[in-house]
């Protein structure tokens, strides 16, 4: 297994997805999966999309994503393997395009992939940043 392929292959996934049925991601995470999104912390898959998805969640009163639709236009995908496991750290740097917005933002993202049983992956962490400078 090629970790770069296996990188590019969850990126593609990750932000066909998260552009075009945001939802489709929960199956992406798991109980003990943690986001941090611009400082905030997310923990469970439950919390992680209702944050993505811009759904409420009553237990974790969460806002969501102020928006419904969006772009991603990925400029760099580096990985490196991680821990005997045969888990993935997969960071990621682009752009993220607005409706109606004339300029995109830059954003960052890094994953920490983790094997399943099922030869699949899941989220284990994920880090998002928007990108000021």
């Amino acid at each position: 297994m090629d970790p770069d392929s296996v990188a590019k292959a969850f990126v593609d996934h990750y932000y066909s997805t998260f552009d075009t049925n945001r939802a489709g991601l929960a199956n992406l995470y798991q109980e003990s999966s943690m986001l941090n999104f611009e400082g905030q912390k997310y923990q469970g898959a439950q919390n992680i999309t209702a944050k993505l998805t811009g759904a409420q969640n009553i237990t974790a009163k969460l806002t969501g994503l102020p928006f419904q639709q969006c772009k991603h236009q990925i400029n760099t995908v580096d990985c490196q393997p991680s821990g005997p496991a045969g888990g993935m750290l997969v960071f990621v740097s682009g752009n993220l395009s607005l409706p109606g917005e004339q300029h995109a933002l830059k954003f960052s993202q890094m994953f920490h992939l983790i094997p399943t049983p099922q030869g699949s992956f899941y989220v284990q962490n994920d880090i998002f940043r928007l990108n000021y400078a």
